[in-house]
């Protein structure tokens, strides 16, 4: 096929790249604000709309694991606008779906079509070189976390207006947008690895074994059962006992957009503070958003409050993770983001499952009991261990190191 303009250099590609994570990204979390009306739609009760938010993730997380490795052995700029496509048709699902079983089904889909973030950051990590790694990794994660806080955002007030079927049929005509886009822009990526698909699949246990790989994805995956129980029982937090509407749930979710502007700042401490370090400040700022967080049926002050160290602290911890991990082998790349996001949106997908089930027996305080647990049992794993070599010094069976010159 004969493209009809230059891809641009790598430096400038790199905000492309961050902006179609935001969009992908934005579209796993979009459904949160809108619990509460597909709820009185559908004839359904909340807690049955529960398990929308966590097939999303359950999905997000089987894609991770079973698409993301190909990135590795394929051309990621056909991977990229493959899914891209194929997320499009899932949200276009959810937009008609008659019933919560149709939804949850096609919001699983959504969530396993869409871990393009997983595969945009290696492949700027890989266009960028060695030019500040830490700089680029917290450049798309902010992207991803703009997606993530704008989609709870227009999702609320789109939905107020329209409804929330709309809202899916306009996710999907972004999506389209952005494929089309990458379609002209993007430039072809050779695989980084020798490897076939099936051996880079088999690879994923040895590698999750070692033990830097397994410390810092464990506590992705901990962390993230911390994030997922607190924005899925937020809504029902607001919806209930704040009598907030989905505008107001989704402009809730801006309350964090400092997280954005710290991203990239995680990523260099990473590089300065090494694991331990980085893990220690960042998870424990997931602590104490959860302690500002306990008295949030009182007052909207505390939940202000909480939710922006919080956020902080979940999406810095991300970022810093991402960038140890991703400190070696291009090879093992993205594989290792596999293992890292797999947990990590299971641990996520687990979170609602156990916020929303906390919220209906036990009220706000036995959800800020789910997530203090599980963020002090991130903290103990992140931080066991000693810093050692980078995760990846050598590559993973079945797999190569990519020749010199290889890279674009």
């Amino acid at each position: 096929m004969t493209r009809t303009a230059s891809p641009p250099a790598p430096r400038a590609l790199i905000p492309l790249l961050a902006a179609a994570s935001a969009v992908t990204a934005a579209n796993v979390y979009l459904n949160q604000p809108l619990l509460a009306d597909a709820a009185a739609s559908l004839g359904a009760s909340p807690a049955e709309l529960g398990s929308v938010p966590t097939a999303t993730q359950a999905g997000y997380a089987a894609g991770i694991l079973l698409l993301v490795p190909a990135g590795d052995s394929l051309d990621r700029r056909r991977l990229i606008l493959g899914l891209g496509a194929a997320s499009a048709a899932a949200l276009a699902a959810c937009a008609v779906s008659p019933t919560v079983a149709f939804l949850i089904a096609a919001s699983f889909a959504v969530g396993l079509l869409s871990p393009v973030p997983q595969l945009v950051t290696p492949l700027a990590v890989l266009l960028a070189g060695d030019r500040g790694r830490g700089r680029v990794v917290g450049t798309v994660q902010g992207g991803l976390l703009v997606g993530v806080l704008a989609s709870r955002a227009y999702a609320g007030a789109l939905a107020d207006l329209v409804g929330w079927r709309a809202v899916y049929g306009c996710s999907c005509a972004l999506t389209l947008v952005v494929v089309l886009v990458l379609r002209r822009v993007l430039p072809p990526v050779p695989p980084v690895s020798a490897g076939a698909y099936r051996a880079a699949l088999a690879s994923l246990p040895r590698l999750l074994a070692r033990p830097p790989v397994l410390r810092v994805t464990g506590s992705g995956a901990l962390v993230g059962v911390a994030f997922g129980a607190f924005w899925t029982a937020l809504t029902f937090l607001l919806e209930g006992h704040y009598h907030i509407g989905p505008t107001g749930i989704g402009l809730f979710g801006l309350v964090a957009a400092a997280s954005a502007l710290a991203s990239p700042y995680a990523g260099r401490a990473a590089e300065r503070l090494g694991r331990r370090g980085a893990l220690a400040a960042l998870i424990g700022m997931v602590i104490a958003g959860w302690l500002v967080l306990l008295p949030g049926g009182t007052g909207l002050g505390w939940l202000v409050a909480g939710v922006v160290v919080l956020d902080v602290g979940v999406w810095g911890n991300q970022a810093a993770s991402q960038t140890v991990l991703l400190a070696g082998d291009p090879a093992a790349h993205n594989r290792l983001n596999t293992l890292y996001f797999t947990l990590r949106f299971l641990g996520i997908a687990l979170g609602s499952l156990l916020g929303s089930v906390a919220w209906a027996r036990g009220g706000w305080p036995a959800v800020a009991a789910v997530g203090l647990a599980s963020a002090a049992a991130g903290l103990a794993v992140g931080v066991s261990g000693k810093d050692g070599p980078s995760p990846h010094d050598q590559p993973a069976a079945g797999t190569s190191r990519p020749k010199a010159g290889s890279s674009p």
